[in-house]
């Protein structure tokens, strides 16, 4: 689990150049919440736990913006960048 969150903070390093440390990576990027979130929701669908996939997937869409069925599969060193045109 650690191994994968390392890989997926490394991968926004590896493309994103206004990224500078770790914990700002973890704790400012909606991006990797989102997709974090997702491994969730993702393990509890593959569980047959359905409704609080989804419940969660909800909870994630409203903190993060971004919404991603917990259906979905998503690869490794996947990355989700977020840019806001107000």
């Amino acid at each position: 689990m650690f191994e994968r969150l390392r890989e997926d903070i490394n991968s926004v390093f590896d493309r994103d150049p206004a990224a500078r440390n770790f914990m700002e990576v973890l704790t400012n990027y909606p991006g990797l919440h989102a997709l974090l979130l997702h491994r969730l929701n993702h393990w509890l669908w593959k569980k047959n736990a359905k409704w609080l996939a989804r419940t969660l997937s909800t909870f994630s869409r409203w903190l993060t913006g971004v919404e991603i069925h917990p259906g979905a599969t998503i690869g490794r060193r996947f990355l989700l960048t977020m840019a806001w045109a107000w």
